[in-house]
């Protein structure tokens, strides 16, 4: 069976919208042709003809962009929006900013996040990263951390990672009642603290991902009070439900800038191989992909950490 670019299945719903199009298309020049050599006045029921097939055309039309377009804002958000729900939304970190240092080990920074942590994928994905010099941030979802993989936590603490809060479920967090989930983002805070310092590794920043990347007005304020900011991202593949590889490696290679938060997810069979290649684009670039914290750090000038050039050795740590 024959690859297919990316594009083509991009295309395949925009093709299947105007085929109607097509045919009335064809249907209105018949109509406009005539097998008589001698002209004649159009009749009023071919006039009324000709108008409705136009109306119908012109609604197929519209009813196309207001299919597509939000599907393309969607999939594809492009920079004056994300740029737009930055200035909205200042406390949430949408893209990273610009470093205010020269040096080379602060420039070319794009941060990685995994969401939907931790799985029995974890350790491939762990290996992935050190094999390319690379660093993430692994957003936790509560329920998904028991005695087994606590120490699988451990070991990502201390290969240079970063541990991040998703509440306790794999839902959407602002369905949930403010106090339900001020208690969720407590307990997997207090579990992160005890990963960090069984790593004897010092916690740097507190960074929460709502479930399903929605949040309201109460839940900024909340996570401000329990000193967490809220970490969203400007590169999202979808791969949580599209577990196409090569259209998921096509969509961040061609989204992915310097101060880019990338968002892909942990427990998906695909993403052990759309990490890997998304690696090997983006180091071969140039970029330096690290973890939120440690691209903060950086791009506050304040000095680099691991995850970049010469940062990792490629072999897993405890």
């Amino acid at each position: 069976m024959p690859r297919l670019h990316p594009t083509t299945l991009l295309l395949l719903p925009l093709r299947l919208l105007t085929t109607p199009i097509t045919l009335l298309t064809t249907l209105l020049r018949s109509n406009t042709n005539t097998t008589n050599t001698k002209p004649r006045a159009p009749s009023l029921h071919h006039r009324r003809r000709r108008r409705l097939t136009m109306l119908l055309l012109l609604t197929l039309l519209i009813l196309v962009l207001l299919i597509l377009t939000p599907c393309y804002l969607i999939y594809r958000p492009p920079a004056f929006l994300i740029h737009y729900l930055a200035t909205l939304y200042p406390d949430t970190l949408w893209t990273l900013p610009l470093p205010v240092s020269n040096s080379p080990h602060h420039q070319n920074l794009i941060a990685l996040t995994l969401d939907d942590a931790p799985s029995t994928y974890t350790p491939l994905l762990l290996q992935t990263l050190l094999a390319h010099s690379s660093t993430a941030t692994f957003f936790l979802i509560g329920n998904q951390i028991t005695p087994q993989t606590t120490p699988l936590l451990t070991t990502l603490v201390q290969n240079g990672m970063e541990l991040g809060n998703h509440a306790m479920h794999d839902e959407p967090s602002f369905k949930l009642s403010p106090s339900t989930l001020r208690s969720e983002i407590l307990s997997i805070d207090s579990t992160i603290n005890e990963v960090y310092k069984s790593a004897n590794v010092e916690r740097k920043g507190k960074w929460f991902r709502p479930g399903s990347g929605v949040f309201t007005g109460w839940m900024r304020e909340m996570v401000k009070e329990l000193g967490y900011r809220i970490v969203l991202g400007s590169v999202y593949p979808h791969d949580a439900q599209i577990g196409w590889v090569g259209l998921n490696v096509w969509h961040v290679g061609g989204l992915s800038r310097e101060g880019s938060i990338v968002v892909l997810h942990d427990r998906r069979g695909w993403t052990v191989e759309v990490l890997d290649r998304v690696l090997r684009v983006l180091r071969g670039r140039g970029y330096r992909v690290v973890s939120v914290g440690e691209a903060m750090e950086a791009a506050k000038a304040g000095g680099g950490g691991g995850g970049g050039e010469g940062g990792s050795t490629g072999e897993v740590v405890g």
